[in-house]
């Protein structure tokens, strides 16, 4: 039997988290604490709605959805943070990857150990969250530095491994020319990042916040407007040719 797996919930045919239609499997536990985080529900590592699962259900239900992947499809393992569950994950993906799953992990890329990098050597992509390349901002933005997260930047680049480059646009916090300079200046020398998605701050989540009793930090901060994530992009276009948005 695979290790067990802390899962919150899965979402099947998703279209945002990796290539192709994608079985992704939102996990519990994240060592981030997001100011805009979406899912609020899937920071502390147990709550009411966690399941425990054998790797062995996860592996049954990719197989049971694999028909829908196509060439381009698989599974993504997102949150949370999947690399807090690095060891349980390592004989799951090497199980999926015997059945020619394609893998993605979506990961702030924060936790570095050789867990970690056995992990990451094994999957297809990992989609690296870049939450603010100041370290200072960062800090405020989600209580943690950001320098784990260049270095496995870094460890990705050496190993070839293709990244998808997240940044989450939000007003104030993380959207100003001097932040996507430093963004460019930072991340433009890796080879492997094959797309930069420019993703616009929301307030989705918020409801969420409300059920847990928790206060909304960023109460009355409005979404970017369209135009201003379009200048971004074109400002990030000038150190990438694979910018991408919403």
């Amino acid at each position: 039997m695979l290790p067990i797996v802390r899962v919150h919930s899965f979402e099947s045919m998703g279209t945002f988290d990796g290539p192709g239609l994608r079985l992704v499997v939102f996990l519990q536990g994240c060592n981030f604490r997001c100011l805009y985080c979406a899912n609020p529900d899937t920071i502390a590592r147990e709550s009411e709605k966690t399941k425990h699962l054998p790797g062995d259900e996860i592996l049954r239900r990719a197989l049971s959805e694999k028909a829908f992947f196509g060439r381009r499809g698989g599974v993504t393992f997102s949150g949370g943070e999947p690399t807090l569950q690095a060891q349980a994950l390592i004989p799951l993906c090497q199980e999926l990857k015997k059945h020619q799953i394609h893998i993605c992990i979506d990961s702030n890329g924060s936790v570095m150990n050789e867990d970690t990098r056995q992990l990451f050597d094994i999957v297809d992509m990992v989609l690296l969250d870049c939450k603010q390349p100041d370290a200072a901002k960062h800090h405020i933005l989600t209580g943690v530095h950001n320098s784990v997260t260049l270095k496995t930047a870094e460890m990705l680049a050496e190993m070839g491994k293709p990244i998808r480059l997240r940044y989450v646009v939000v007003p104030g916090y993380s959207d100003s020319p001097a932040d996507i300079d430093l963004l460019g200046h930072t991340y433009s020398r890796f080879s492997n990042i094959e797309r930069i998605e420019v993703l616009p701050y929301h307030t989705y989540g918020k409801h969420k916040y409300e059920a847990l009793g928790w206060e909304y930090k960023l109460e009355g901060l409005k979404e970017p407007r369209a135009e201003d994530i379009q200048r971004i992009a074109e400002q990030l276009r000038g150190y990438f040719s694979c910018v991408w948005t919403q």
